[in-house]
């Protein structure tokens, strides 16, 4: 199994498939985490400030993996799980789809023929967002460990949606961690904080 972008989640009927733009791949976002998971891994001294330039070098997958292996011991178990549910949902839509009361029997055909044409497609999008979310948990435990007070990002939209994902694994916790997103300027640039309040 591999990492790489496929796009946004499709809309499939029997009448074509459709992308919905605002429920993009998570390879998409993969990239910050695993700069942030970088940047947040080293020994902290009380009271002292540390920066990252977030740059705009991107990791090839192939490194993403190396260091995505590193932060979570049952990646490939998870990329398993993540097809192995996505294939079950595949199926299913296929049996509802051949059942449907509604549909003829040629929109039937077209709607089982356009779920199969986007299988790997689906596939890919399951496998990508089980590695996100694996980043993102590896992310809120780097935060609970070290006792990080705040990170700071440049309120792009990539980066707050990785802050937001960071602030749902940690409210999911056993013990849920409070967290708050402040946006602000300082100098002239747009910024993300992400405050964790009880830590």
């Amino acid at each position: 199994m591999e990492l790489k972008y496929v796009g946004p989640k499709p809309i499939i009927s029997h009448h074509g498939i459709e992308f919905d733009n605002n429920k993009e791949d998570k390879f998409a976002y993969l990239n910050i985490a695993v700069q942030l998971l970088k940047a947040l891994d080293h020994s902290y001294f009380e009271d002292k400030k540390y920066v990252y330039e977030a740059s705009s070098l991107r990791f090839d997958n192939d490194e993403l993996m190396r260091i995505l292996r590193h932060y979570c011991q049952d990646l490939d178990i998870l990329m398993e799980k993540g097809t192995h549910n996505i294939k079950e949902e595949i199926e299913h839509n296929i049996e509802r789809a051949h059942e449907n009361s509604v549909l003829n029997k040629v929109n039937k055909e077209i709607l089982e023929n356009n779920i199969l044409i986007m299988q790997d497609y689906l596939v890919q999008r399951s496998v990508n967002k089980s590695v996100y979310y694996c980043a993102i948990d590896a992310l809120a435990e780097l935060l609970k460990r070290d006792h990080i007070d705040y990170i700071i990002v440049p309120m792009y939209q990539k980066f707050t949606h990785v802050l937001h994902s960071i602030q749902g694994s940690l409210r999911r916790q056993k013990s849920p961690i409070d967290t708050q997103i402040d946006i602000y300027q300082e100098n002239g640039q747009l910024l993300s904080k992400l405050k964790v309040v009880n830590n």
